[in-house]
């Protein structure tokens, strides 16, 4: 089943028969569009792709299945002759996607009734093809490369933002084309901080560091974070370190096929709990990813998400003592028919850089 069918299933079910796509993910996935300015309106039985001038032949060769049109006016007229002349009745629209003050242009042009929906292609993303696995593989491969490469550039005297522009520029001479968000690199007493984005900070004599990070390649990202040590590790640290690794583990081989995000995020907590550290993990334990780092799904104490093959989430437990030190561990998986494969290969021991 294609991926447009599988959205006219879900239009169906919905009692809609037509759906505006607004989300430059969403149009990425459903018509492969790369440019920066264009809008879909999926029927029952067509497929139409608006643009301007400056797109129209990118979205002719990138926009299969789709009828191309460039619009003279603006899109809103375009998608509104278009709804007229299929007569469409109830066209969705990407609730999460589109403004108020764009739902009122919407109002005002077209003669319809107007359906807010959610997540309807975010689901189908959901479950990868395997094109879209092998891509999110070579993106982990980049990654793990870059963090090889990055133990032997951190020392005391670097500043943070210093190691995170040596990760990107990495990255991108081994083919990623972008970081996947704003590099995290937070060393001493900010790794308490669980998105502690690079700073100016100097990296000093018995830091710890988390290194949160991912690229992006052909369109698909990937996310993996590490936390070592800068010479000199206090004995807490590695117990911290050990706690987070136990839990991360514990997390990867209970996963598979059947298991609810729910059940996976009570194993990290309760073992974490069980150390004595339970009030210190703040944060979900993983989060869906493709396209984008943080994609629809996830795995936490509120998610009944089954697992089924084909799905791509991180596992990142991990431990902030405020003010002190944080400790987090983070890979991909990828369910598998009776289980999960993790997709960044490298060891998560504990890890000193900069000894003496």
């Amino acid at each position: 089943m294609t991926r447009l069918e599988k959205v006219r299933n879900s239009m169906k079910e919905q009692e809609i028969d037509g759906l505006i796509v607004y989300s430059p993910y969403n149009l990425r996935y459903l018509a492969n569009f790369t440019g920066t300015t264009g809008f879909a309106l999926i029927t029952l039985t067509d497929a139409y792709f608006v643009t301007d001038a400056r797109y129209t032949q990118q979205a002719q060769q990138q926009a299969k299945g789709f009828h191309v049109i460039e619009h003279k006016t603006g899109w809103v007229p375009a998608f509104e002759k278009i709804i007229r002349e299929n007569d469409l009745k109830f066209v969705g629209f990407e609730a999460d996607h589109v403004s108020v003050s764009q739902l009122e242009i919407f109002e005002d042009a077209f003669d319809t009734a107007l359906i807010p929906t959610q997540n309807i292609v975010e689901k189908i993303r959901e479950v990868k093809d395997e094109g879209e696995i092998q891509t999110i593989r070579e993106a982990c491969r980049i990654s793990d490369a870059a963090f090889l490469h990055i133990l032997d550039f951190i020392k005391p005297g670097v500043t943070e933002i210093q190691v995170a522009n040596e990760l990107d520029f990495y990255m991108r001479g081994l083919g990623a084309t972008g970081v996947s968000f704003d590099t995290i690199i937070a060393s001493g007493v900010r790794s308490s901080m669980p998105h502690g984005v690079a700073s100016a900070k100097v990296i000093e004599t018995g830091d710890l560091v988390t290194l949160d990070f991912g690229c992006y390649y052909n369109g698909y990202v990937s996310d993996m974070t590490r936390t070592i040590a800068v010479a000199e590790p206090i004995d807490q640290l590695k117990e911290i370190h050990d706690v987070v690794l136990q839990a991360q583990l514990k997390v990867s081989e209970a996963a598979g096929p059947g298991k609810t995000g729910v059940e996976l995020d009570k194993i990290a907590r309760d073992y974490i709990a069980s150390r004595g550290y339970g009030e210190y993990f703040t944060h979900r334990t993983g989060h869906q990813i493709g396209l984008e780092d943080h994609e629809y799904g996830d795995v936490s104490s509120t998610n009944e998400m089954v697992c089924e093959p084909g799905m791509i989430f991180s596992i990142e437990p991990g431990i902030y003592l405020p003010g002190r030190m944080g400790v987090r561990i983070e890979d991909l998986v990828l369910v598998t028919e009776d289980g999960v494969e993790v997709l960044n290969k490298l060891n998560k021991e504990f890890v000193v850089v900069g000894e003496k």
